[in-house]
């Protein structure tokens, strides 16, 4: 009986063995052990004591604070005549019905505006034209443009992301292609003092990564603006997208209903109650939905343009650091609240317990 029942057992951990030689092992999941996966670098766990906090937000205010200051002087510097002129562009007999005037190619839409220059600007002043209520973002108007296109003549026919301004006639590729594109705006400014023409100088005014990135040397306009609807400026089929810079600059989409889009420069200083005489050509129809349009013309600063925000940003986090500090110091001497030992953090002991 033992003996049969020795061999019985004896078989089956043979055959044990022979299946469990058979079954590939399981492929594990666990990642190999390191100590970045297993958290144990060396961390820097700072304790917020009253001392550090009251020294941080003193720092911060007495960083913050100056630069706001030196960012408000620096936007108060510079110098902007905003004149808005799609309602004063208008004729008497079109102000109620403004669609009929800018739809009508027949009537004569130029205008002429008198700036009076407020302070001193030095040059250059740059030209600026300004849309309000123009939703640049919307989502099927930023889509609609081919950027392989504007890159390469050999992708000239991939329009199919440019609905509705892809093709024409019987099939021919609108070059460049998309709403984007159509919408150009098409508004001309002519600047003149004391009977003096001011040349505005329109090179330089688009980002220098967009015009050798984005837009190819080799791709010229095609059956741009030739369809019955026409939606803005036409471009001069001879010269490449890449030297076409209001396109390039009308292009880069804004991100907020009203945006400003460099329009060109003046390499001239005037001086204060200087009569700038603008002659304007309102083409651009922003009265179909109750845009507005202004001409902008300013000088910069270190900061750029004028923008009293970033200054009253910087002034306000510094003052209110300034002030959390204060209210911590008086805080701690009027009721202050002892410290508790650090030693019996989980960090500070070791696995048995214990303060390191």
């Amino acid at each position: 009986m033992n003996n049969t029942h020795g061999a019985t057992s004896s078989a089956g951990r043979m055959q044990q063995g022979n299946s469990d030689s058979s079954t590939p092992p399981k492929k594990s999941k666990k990642p190999k052990y390191s100590r970045f996966t297993q958290q144990e670098l060396p961390a820097c766990k700072p304790i917020l004591t009253p001392g550090w906090v009251i020294t941080s937000f003193v720092a911060v205010g007495i960083i913050f604070i100056p630069i706001g200051i030196a960012s408000l002087f620096a936007s108060e510097q510079v110098v902007e005549i905003v004149d808005q002129y799609d309602h004063d562009c208008l004729p008497s007999e079109f102000r109620g019905n403004p669609l009929t005037f800018i739809k009508d190619s027949k009537t004569n839409k130029t205008c002429s505006r008198k700036l009076t220059v407020p302070k001193p600007m030095k040059g250059p002043v740059f030209i600026y034209y300004q849309l309000d209520n123009f939703y640049q973002n919307h989502r099927r108007y930023v889509k609609s443009r081919s950027d392989k296109q504007l890159r390469s003549k050999a992708a000239e026919a991939n329009t199919k992301t440019c609905a509705p301004e892809a093709t024409i006639g019987k099939g021919a590729p609108i070059v460049p292609c998309g709403l984007i594109a159509w919408s150009l705006f098409n508004d001309t400014y002519g600047f003149s003092m004391e009977n003096k023409a001011l040349h505005v100088n329109k090179k330089d005014i688009a980002w220098k990564s967009d015009q050798e990135k984005k837009f190819g040397s080799d791709v010229y306009p095609k059956n741009f603006q030739s369809g019955s609807l026409i939606g803005g400026a036409t471009l001069n089929e001879s010269i490449p997208l890449s030297q076409q810079e209001d396109l390039i600059v009308w292009m880069r989409t804004a991100a907020l209903p009203t945006f400003r889009k460099l329009y060109g420069k003046i390499e001239a200083d005037f001086e204060a109650n200087d009569i700038i005489t603008v002659v304007i050509e309102n083409n651009y129809n922003t009265y179909s939905f109750g845009g507005k349009k202004k001409l902008v013309l300013s000088t910069t600063s270190w900061i750029g343009g004028k923008n009293d925000f970033l200054g009253i940003a910087y002034l306000s986090v510094g003052g209110l650091c300034l002030f959390l500090a204060i209210t911590f110091i008086l805080l701690y001497v009027i009721k202050p609240r002892p410290l508790g030992d650090p030693s019996y953090l989980s960090w500070n002991r070791n696995a048995a317990g214990q303060a390191n």
